[in-house]
Order: C-alpha cells, then sequence, then structure tokens
C-alpha cells in the first residue's frame, strides 16, 4: 500500500445516518456532526413524512435504502422506534449508537439479541461528567454498604415524556452494582415532581419537569448520620451529541457486541 492510499484511508469519513431528526437530541446532532471532520452526514429519518431538506439531504422513514449508504446509525428516540431500527441495521450489518431510554425488559432483551450480528453501544447518558458520576456511584454503593440508604433525585426540561430518566436508573445500576444486587430487585418508589422524598430500604427516585432544564442528577447517601451527595449538572445538550459522536467513532472498530460508554472511556 502506497502512501497515498494510506493517506486517503486514513482521512475517510464514516457516513453517518440520525434518526429522528426532528426531534430536539436529532437537531443537535445535525448540528455537531457540521462541526465534525470524521462524519459525513449521508441520511437523515423520521417517523412522519417531510418535504424539506435539511443540510441538502431529504429525510425518509426508517427504511434499507435510508440506511444503504451509512457506516453507522445515531438513534435518539422512542423504544418501538429503536427496535426498528435495530431490525434493518441488523440485515445490514450496520453499526448503531443508541441513546434512547424507557425500554422494557424485554426490549432490553431483544437489543442484547441484536448485539449478536452488529456492534450497538447503548448508554443512558452519553457525558464524560454522568459516566465518571455512575462509576463513581458504584465505589461510593461499595464502600459504604448497607449501613446507608440511597436515593436518586433528577429534573428535566418540561417535554421529556419518562421518568424516572435513563441516566437516573443508570445511576440506580451504579448502586446495585456496588451492592452486587439486581437493580430490578433493587428499585423503590418512582415521584414525580415532589418538593422532598424519603429514603428507603430499596431506592426511591424523584424526577422533575419543568422548564427548559438540560438535566441535574442527584444521588444520596444516608447512615443516618451524615449524608454523601454525588452530583452532576448538564447545562449544553452539545455535550450529548458530542459524545455520542465519540462513542460513534469508537464503535466503528468494534465486532459484534453490546457496549457502553464505559468501554469507550475505558472505566475500569
Amino acid at each position: 500500500m502506497n502512501d497515498n492510499h494510506y493517506q486517503q484511508i486514513l482521512y475517510m469519513k464514516i457516513n453517518l445516518t440520525i434518526t429522528g431528526c426532528m426531534g430536539r437530541m436529532g437537531q443537535q446532532l445535525i448540528k455537531s456532526s457540521n462541526k465534525n471532520k470524521y462524519f459525513k452526514l449521508v441520511s437523515l429519518t423520521e417517523n412522519f413524512k417531510i418535504n424539506k431538506k435539511i443540510n441538502t439531504i431529504l429525510p425518509g422513514f426508517n427504511t434499507v435504502s435510508s440506511f444503504k449508504k451509512t457506516n453507522v446509525i445515531i438513534d435518539f428516540t422512542v423504544p418501538e422506534c429503536t427496535l426498528e431500527v435495530l431490525k434493518i441495521a441488523s440485515k445490514l450489518k450496520k453499526k448503531v449508537v443508541i441513546g434512547t431510554t424507557g425500554f422494557t425488559e424485554k426490549q432490553e432483551n431483544l437489543i442484547k439479541k441484536y448485539s449478536k450480528k452488529i456492534p450497538i453501544l447503548k448508554a443512558g447518558n452519553m457525558s464524560l461528567g454522568i459516566n465518571l458520576l455512575m462509576y463513581l456511584t458504584e465505589i461510593a454503593s461499595k464502600s459504604l454498604g448497607n449501613n446507608f440508604l440511597s436515593k436518586i433525585f433528577e429534573i428535566h426540561h418540561k417535554h421529556k415524556k419518562d421518568h424516572p430518566s435513563g441516566t437516573a436508573l443508570m445511576l440506580g445500576k451504579g448502586i446495585a452494582i456496588g451492592k452486587n444486587k439486581d437493580l430490578n430487585r433493587l428499585i423503590g418508589k418512582k415521584y414525580l415532581n415532589m418538593k422532598s422524598f424519603p429514603y428507603g430500604k430499596k431506592i426511591n427516585f424523584n424526577s422533575m419537569r419543568k422548564g427548559e432544564v438540560v438535566g441535574e442528577h442527584e444521588v444520596k447517601f444516608s447512615s443516618g448520620k451524615e449524608i454523601i451527595t454525588l452530583n452532576h449538572e448538564a447545562f449544553d445538550r452539545a455535550l450529548y451529541s458530542e459524545g455520542a459522536l465519540t462513542a460513534a467513532k469508537w464503535l466503528m472498530k468494534k465486532k459484534p457486541g453490546l457496549y457502553s460508554m464505559r468501554d469507550v472511556l475505558n472505566f475500569k
């Protein structure tokens, strides 16, 4: 291989598809991908007909023709749409980054099934800070043991439909991993828009939906004599789209399997 050919391969852009292109994250991903030298946006999809071009691309539906020329699909939509995307992507052997949240246990198992055929990176949150917070949550949960009760609080914009957020559940999983237990058995009560909420023997969640808040998450551990608080606040939605693009670039070299941001960031 001569040097020119090697350089050409080195600088070949990754063909990218963004699903749910009219959504908040879809729009943000379009902006971020335009600024990213590693990607070339080749197709956009939505679940309704769009008659105007975006970035010289006419959005289509989730079909074989929409995904044919892409290398990787980034999906921030709803669970039903994500599974539709995975069905087509697995046939075409395309890589998929999933930022969608709110999956049922049955849907989670379907994602695992598809990951045996194609590389899938799934994360409840694409932010470096949040993934570090989960790592610290695991360490705290393991270190503090059963003498401390825990609870999780989160705030998101008024348009967010699911609660608790995927990130809150991810942090709950961090607590569960620290205790060497299954999260489904540790989930306690799920409150919405409560000013205060109690600790419990299980993990209680409180979700606030207001204004245009990008995202705030807080994990608390209490022994009754002291409280330890771990928290993260996001100010700019771009950190999620930039994280998703970092994940997509990382996924290009991977074999079929189910990966997380933890793998991308190499947290042990």
